[in-house]
Formats: structure tokens, sequence, C-alpha cells
């Protein structure tokens, strides 16, 4: 039976913890936060007991590094941007029951505990490994405390877990001439001990939960990504890491050692959870009421439905590794659902925030006050649900413009200021239906259920498109039947009209709520209605004959020229900034030894033959004459010269570096290359014809 087809007694709801070492950002917003929002709004509409979790992940490597990068304790970082996005959430209306933070007390013992149990029940994998370690620090270095030369693209600022030049997922000890970040020191192998969760153990549980259990109802990336995994064959993961910073490992002979950040995380919804009820059962005690909440019911009684909601970059941990998690605990419910979104960009471009590339969100609630709807408007109309979709600022102010404000707010504004001017603001009888006003009353009894359709299969941007339908059908019914003219020869008629166009607006009211929960709120208020649940929405007289209206209001404003101006220019500002930023020369490496130096065999060479690598963008094969032999070198320079244009070339080659195999080609030495302000490669070449294999001295 697939999830949506099952009733369940109550709801719990998570989100993606964001990471706190940034502010979040339009991706944030339209991949998980949004969508999670409208699904549990919906099911509050509907008298679901439903509880909404989220918090700051405030442990791993990006924090300690962000931390050094400022100069302050991690406490401080995680602090800081705690609040940045809880207000940025709270903002936007992200209604969370709890926004908790992986920092406190709760999660620490719960974390714990979680470990501890699956230790006692000997779940876990002991192993002893050589791994790097910075001896000037005293401190083994986890994967981003590492950088060197990717061995694939020839990057020489990859990262010990991947090279951010071509995207190959990488180990620390697979980089060519590794630095430790902290030192800038070579790091030195040394034994140390973790233990990991054998996910090899649980592959044919997890073929049978997830590829046949799931095959129905699952979205097809998060299927997808998950079948890929499963067939690639699933190894142990390490479950500990040795750092400071995080959640102690609770084992006398794991000192200076931490639960690693993606085991730990995870947890975080249940410790939240826990939070939670015992904050809602002392609220309770002190207002007298002895009824007290159980957190275990909403994650381990089967009559509780668990969704995560996640971008497409945490679907194997919310997907294989925490229902891995889970069932080796044992007592604990699994996701019955993991509707992952895909990833969002800006202006055509990947969001960065290194690079300051994004639209953050406290600076959208700072720069378009009041208009928060607009912009979870648009982020649900154009959600990456199946694919990477785009924003841009235009299509943001076409679509406010051109929708929200044309369609919506036009139909609203124009039947509550016609109800006022010809019936005092009351709510006229309707009477002697046309075939007309049934196909509109037709509509709105239709549309909920559609609705209700898209909204428990996490299609939202096809539940948002049905909510306009309505707006849209009654825009169209006020502009063909022209209460504007009738009044004065059919007044019975214009009754009729303005009745069935606020029985419209009423259901928008309650359809809107999920999805513009602060227009919904407006249109409400001007209805003079109190919130009502789902089971009203299609009811074709929510608003009685004689109802007093209050005021009509503007539902939208338009969004001008000049407002996205503003924010396209900020936007190319951050462009120069970036270009301005690579132009600056990157600082010396650390000192070596002149005879480190004389280590290296540095000749002239000519390229005889180049053709670029199958399957890759950035590599070229070439074939070299270095005086010394005819050998293979694996560039990764193809985005920057044709292969023909570089045969005959003379060059420098690094002739010395010990063979490495590059996509099954073993490439023997380095072409040395100059690159300029603007990413540009250029060949570092003699000024005229030189003897091959001369020596750079």
């Amino acid at each position: 039976m697939t999830d949506h087809l099952k009733k369940f007694k109550r709801y719990t709801v998570t989100a993606a913890l964001p990471y706190a070492n940034g502010p979040v950002h339009i991706g944030h917003l339209a991949g998980v936060y949004i969508p999670a929002d409208i699904y549990v709004r919906y099911l509050r509409l509907k008298k679901e007991d439903v509880v909404f979790i989220c918090g700051s992940d405030e442990h791993g490597v990006p924090i300690t590094i962000k931390a050094r990068q400022e100069g302050v304790g991690p406490q401080e970082i995680v602090d800081k941007y705690h609040e940045i996005i809880k207000r940025s959430f709270a903002g936007f209306g992200i209604g969370f029951d709890i926004y908790s933070r992986t920092s406190n007390l709760i999660h620490h013992e719960t974390a714990s505990g979680f470990f501890s149990t699956l230790y006692e029940k000997g779940e876990f994998v002991e192993k002893t490994s050589m791994q790097l370690y910075d001896e000037e620090n005293k401190q083994f270095l986890a994967d981003r405390y590492i950088t060197g030369t990717c061995p694939h693209c020839g990057y020489d600022k990859a990262y010990g877990d991947q090279c951010e030049n071509c995207g190959t997922s990488l180990s620390p000890t697979e980089l060519i001439n590794p630095r430790s970040v902290l030192s800038g020191n070579e790091p030195v192998m040394k034994e140390t001990k973790h233990w990991f969760l054998p996910l090899d153990k649980y592959s044919d549980w997890l073929t049978e939960w997830i590829l046949e259990g799931h095959k129905d109802d699952w979205k097809t990336n998060v299927y997808g990504q998950c079948k890929s995994w499963i067939d690639q064959g699933l190894q142990p993961r390490a479950v500990t890491r040795d750092l400071d910073w995080g959640v102690k490992v609770p084992l006398d002979e794991a000192k200076g050692k931490v639960l690693y950040v993606w085991f730990d995380a995870p947890i975080g919804y249940i410790s939240a959870t826990r939070e939670w009820a015992e904050h809602q059962n002392t609220l309770q005690e002190k207002g007298g009421n002895d009824q007290v909440i159980d957190w275990e019911l909403y994650w381990k009684d089967k009559e509780t439905k668990l969704v995560h909601f996640i971008g497409k970059d945490n679907i194997v941990f919310h997907c294989i590794v925490f229902p891995g998690m889970l069932r080796a605990e044992g007592s604990y419910i699994l996701p019955e659902n993991v509707p992952a979104n895909e990833f969002l960009n800006l202006e055509n471009e990947k969001i960065s925030t290194s690079r300051n590339w994004a639209v953050w969100l406290h600076e959208y609630l700072e720069e378009f006050p009041g208009q928060q709807d607009v912009l979870r408007y648009v982020l649900t109309a154009n959600a990456p649900e199946t694919k990477d979709n785009d924003f841009t600022w235009k299509d943001f102010q076409t679509r406010n413009n051109s929708e929200l404000v044309a369609i919506f707010g036009n139909f609203v504004n124009r039947t509550l200021v016609l109800a006022h001017k010809y019936f005092d603001g009351k709510v006229p009888a309707a009477a002697g239906l046309t075939a007309i006003d049934e196909e509109v009353l037709a509509t709105i009894q239709s549309l909920p259920s559609r609705v209700s359709h898209s909204l428990e299969h996490y299609r939202f941007r096809e539940a948002l498109s049905e909510m306009m339908n309505l707006a849209r059908a009654g825009n169209k019914y006020l502009t063909e039947n022209e209460p504007w003219k009738l009044i004065k020869t059919d007044p019975e008629r214009v009754k009729t009209i303005i009745n069935i166009s606020l029985q419209v607006c009423a259901n928008l009211a309650v359809l809107s709520a999920p999805f513009l929960p602060f227009s919904s709120e407006k249109l409400y208020r001007m209805l003079n209605l109190d919130v009502l649940p789902w089971s009203q929405a299609g009811q074709p007289d929510l608003l009685k004959a004689g109802h007093e209206l209050k005021p009509a209001e503007l539902l939208f404003s338009r969004i001008e020229d000049e407002a996205i101006e503003k924010q396209v220019q900020k936007l190319l500002k951050t462009k120069e900034a970036n270009n301005n930023n690579i132009s600056s020369v990157n600082s010396s490496k650390p000192e070596i030894s002149y005879e480190d130096f004389l280590k290296m065999d540095i000749r002239t060479a000519t390229i005889l033959e180049a053709e670029k690598v199958p399957k890759t963008k950035k590599l070229l094969k070439l074939r070299i004459d270095t005086g010394i032999d005819q050998r293979m070198v694996v560039s990764g320079i193809a985005e920057f010269f044709e292969p023909e244009d570089i045969i005959g070339k003379q060059v420098s080659v690094l002739v010395n570096l010990a063979p490495r195999n590059i996509k099954g080609i073993e490439s023997h030495g380095m072409i040395l290359m100059a690159e300029d302000s603007k990413g540009r490669l250029f060949f570092v070449s003699p000024a005229g014809k030189i003897e091959n294999g001369s020596e750079v001295k």
C-alpha cells in the first residue's frame, strides 16, 4: 500500500537542518522549507495531529573552518547564524512547531544515547586505519582540512573529499602534494580507530524496503539515486571523527573523538521533538492541563507518518543512512516519504554562498517588506521539483504583476469594492442562477479535491496552479458579466454576480492559506470571516446573505522596474567583486628548502598529439616529447584549448612526478600552467624555440 492511500493518526514532518555557518537563501527556501511548510499548513487545516520539526545543524568541519577564518570560537559562529536563520524562517511564515539546534544539551544527550544503544547491541564495526595527521597542530585532519592537487584534472586547490573544479569525489590520500589547511605543512599518516555503521549489512533489507516497497510512491529522482547507491554496493560508513567540536563519543577509549555530523544531525529531529514535547508539557502543566504529550508517539508509533523534506544533496543520508540507523536501533518508525527537490539556480548561475551569489532571505525581508508571499508564490510556481530550475528577478516581477496582482488581487479588489459600492458592504442574496453561474459554482466545488490530490502527492507547483485556477475563473466570471454595466438595468442579476464572486473570494481564502499565509489572513480579514478548516473548502455559501464585509484593501502591490533593477545591479556588483577577488594574487605557499626545489625536474617539451578524454569536459590526453622520451600526460585544460590548436606547442613539464592513473590513462608528468585573474589558463613556455629536455631552473 502506498503511503498516500493510508490513513495515519498523526504526522511527523521534518525539514532538513540548515548548516549554521551562514544565512539561508532562496535555494534553501525553494528546495525544502516552502514545500514542507505548505504540506504542514495543509495538514493543520485538515485538523490532523502534526508536529513540524527543524533546527540548526551546528557541528562539523565547515563550522570550525568558518570560526578559524573569522578568528572566533565555533560557538560564536553557530550562535550568530542560528539567530539569523531562525528570524528569516519566522519572517517568511515557516511555521515550525520548534526550531531547535544541535548544540543544545538535550541533543547531545539524545545523540550520545542513540550511539550507546547501537554500540551495546554490537551494531558497529571497529576499524583501525591510517589517517592524515598535522604534527605541528597535533590533530588528525578531516577531509576539508586537507588540500592538494586533484589527480583527475590537476586543479591545485582540491579538497580531501572533492575537487570543486571537476566535481570528482576524492579521498585525502588520493591528493597529489597534500597540505594541511591548519599549518600548510605536509601531513603524515598516523593510526587511529573509528566506529563504522555497516550499511552493507542492511543492503538486502534496503533493497526490499526502497526498491520494492517505494517504487511507486517515491519521486523518481529520490528512487533513482537510492537505486544507484544500492546497485553500486553499500559500504560501511564511519560514525566518529577526530575533532574537538561536536557530540563527544560516549566511550572511554574515544577521547578526542566526536560523532560524525551525518550521524549526529538527523538525530537532531528526534532531540528537537523531545524538546518540543517537554516545552508543551510544561506549558500545559502551568495552565492546569494534566494531558501529557508523549514524544515517542511521533517517532515510534506505526500509526504515525514520518516525512522528510530535503534537498537532493541529502537524499542518501535520509533514505539509506538514517533509516539504517533507525532500523539498527530497533524501536523507531521509518520515513514513509522523502520528497526531495532538485537545485535552484540564480540568473542562470549556480547559487554559491562562498561567492555571495544568492538572494539571502534576511536581506529580502528588509528590501521587500510585507511581500513574503510574493517570493513564496514565485518559488513554488517555479519549484525545482523534477529538475534544476532558475530564479530570475524579471520572472519574479512578471509573476507578481501578471498573476498575483492582475489576476488574484484584481479579482478580490474589484469584488469587494463593488460589494461596498452597490450593497453597503453586505453580502447580497443570489437568485435565478444561470448556466454561467452554475459553471463557476461547479469550479468552486471541484477544486479543493484537486488541490488536495496534488498536495498529498507532493506536487506543490501543480497544487498552486490549481488554486490559481479558481482566481482565474473568478476574474473571468466578473469581467465577462460586467456588473458595473448591469447595475442600472438589472440590479437583481448584479446581486447574484457579486454573491458568487464573494463565494469565490471566501474559497480562495481557504485554498490559498497553505501557499500564501499572509495574503490569506488579509483576505479573511477583509471578508470579516474566521479562518475555516479545509473541509469547508468547496462550499458555495461560505458567506451568508447579509454578512458584513470589512473595507477593501489591495491584496498585492505592483513591483516596479526600479526595485528589480536595484536587485540586478546588486548581483552585478557581486559578480564584479568576485572577479576582483580572483584578480588578487594568492598568498605564497609555505616555505620549502632549496633541496626540496632541486627534487623537481622541470623540462621543456613539445606537444606531439592532443585529444579529448571521452566522457570528460576538462581533460586532454597529450603525447609529448620531453627530450628524454615520449610519454602521455593527462591535463585539465580542455575548457581553454582545442586539441588541434596546441599540437606543436612548446611547454614546461614536471617530468619526475610519480605516474597517476586518470580515467584509465597512465599520466606521467604535469604540464605547468599559469592562471590569470579571470581563471583562464596559459602555458608556461619559453620565449623562443628551445631544445626539448632543457632544464627549467
